[in-house]
This record gives C-alpha cells, structure tokens and sequence, in this order.
C-alpha cells in the first residue's frame, strides 16, 4: 500500500464511528477473563458515551461551526481576482443514471456553487482533484451547470497537491490571485496550502453550516450528525498536522540555514 493508501486507512480507523468503537471493543476484551478490569469498563461506557454524541446534531453542529473560519462570499460586491478554483470532494466512480464517473455529494455542493461565483463574476474556472474527479467535475460543469472549465488540474490525492499542482497551472497562465471554492469546513486548510503555494486567495467557502434540527430533533442521535462530526473531527486533525508540518519545516530550515561550526585546528 502506498502513503495515501495508509493515510485513507488510519482516517477511517481513528475517526467515527470506527474510533469510539475500537475504544469500546478494547474496553471490552479487557473485561474479559477471571478477573474483569474496572478500567475495561470505563472504556467500554466512554466509547458509546463519544459515539452517542458525535452522533447528535447539536453536538455536530458545535464542532462544524469550530472548524467554520470563514464568512460567505459577498458576490453582490466587487471582488479582485483573476479566476475561480474549484476543488473536489469525492467521485462515484460508476454512475447508473449518468453511464459515467460523477462527481460525489460533497464536489457537486462545490461545484454548484463554484458555478454561481464563475457566472455572477464572469471568471475562468479551474477544477482540482484526481484523474476522475477532475473528469467528472469538468463534464458535469459544462453538461449541467453551462460553465466550461478553461484549466483542469487531474493528479492531486489531497489539498496539500490540490494547491502545488494548480498553482503551477495558474502561474503559467498569469493568475496569481483566484477565487477558493471548496466546503466551509474545508477552507482554513485549503487557504494556508495556496498560499504556502504562492496563490493568494479569496475564500468563497460552499455548504456552510445552517440549523438542520429542532428541539427535540436537536438531541437525538442520527447518520446525518454523525457523518458532520466525523467531516468536523477530519479537519480540526487535519489542521493540526498542517501546523505541525509548519513548524517542523521552519526548524529544519533553521538548521540548514545555519552556518557551519569552524574547523578546530
């Protein structure tokens, strides 16, 4: 299995549901045996509690809006850039009702919406993503939304490519200021990884968070919150290695930066 393989691999076996699970299945086996572990049990409770609130709106509201950086974009106002940037979330590889590869839930909010942007503001459009991503999103921008994507970008597996991959594309064609469109949650990474690029940016975050549930509903667990959580629990991770990787890079630029120790005679 190669880094990416791996990295998809640890994702789903630390995120929910699978996480709290674990937790619960290792508190479990520690329970087991002539004498049961108190600990096992504390466990086993503490992932059930963590996957009962994961799953509960109110509680996934909370984390989508921590990981919300980002205010939506005033298209009604003049906006200085020179083109729109779409990035893809996700591709259904076999699509019945299309014959062909279609863009996933999340990379049809964005394109939607990335469309909207392309049209109100009169700007070229590049996609991202991977080979059928980028394929998918570029058919379905011209068959469905009447936008033509002028550049495609087609050999990125995460944000960190989606940035070094389209920044080479767009400064060949002159564009050193574009307009960001990916998921709200999404944006604080995709921002720092353009501009780590040389691609300043202007946030237009799609699928922000709106109130799903009330009352009641608020506090009853369901598949919807869960999948928010574990998109919100994604980024705030993400986030983390993306500043530790900062970090790491600016203390081993310091040492190579350095000068080197005279020779002792």
């Amino acid at each position: 299995m190669d880094f990416y393989t791996w990295k998809q691999l640890l994702k789903n076996l630390a995120l929910p549901p699978t996480g709290p699970l674990l937790l619960m299945l290792a508190g479990f086996i520690l329970s087991l045996g002539r004498r049961p572990r108190p600990y096992g049990y504390a466990l086993s409770i503490a992932g059930a509690v963590l996957l009962w609130l994961l799953a509960t709106p109110v509680v996934a509201d909370a984390l989508v809006r921590a990981v919300e950086r980002y205010p939506a974009l005033d298209l009604h106002q003049p906006v200085d850039a020179q083109a729109v940037v779409i990035l893809a979330g996700g591709v259904r590889r076999n699509a019945p009702e299309y014959g062909t590869p279609a863009p996933g839930a999340t990379t049809l909010e964005r394109l939607v919406y990335g469309a909207r942007v392309a049209r109100t503001l009169g700007l070229p459009v590049l996609v991202s993503g991977s080979k059928l991503e980028a394929a998918s999103m570029k058919d379905f921008l011209h068959t469905d939304l009447g936008v033509t994507a002028r550049w495609v970008e087609n050999r990125s597996r995460d944000t960190h490519e989606n940035a070094q991959f389209s920044a080479v594309i767009l400064a060949r064609a002159g564009v050193h200021k574009v307009i960001l469109v990916t998921s709200s949650a999404h944006m604080a990474r995709s921002v720092v990884e353009f501009n780590m690029a040389g691609i300043e940016t202007v946030p237009a975050p799609a699928a922000m968070w709106t109130r799903r549930d009330d009352g009641i509903l608020d506090l009853i667990p369901n598949a919807d919150a869960l999948l928010r959580s574990q998109r919100a629990c994604y980024e705030a991770g993400g986030r983390l290695v993306q500043i530790l990787r900062a970090r790491f890079q600016s203390i081993t630029g310091l040492f190579e930066s350095a000068p080197a120790a005279p020779a002792k005679t």
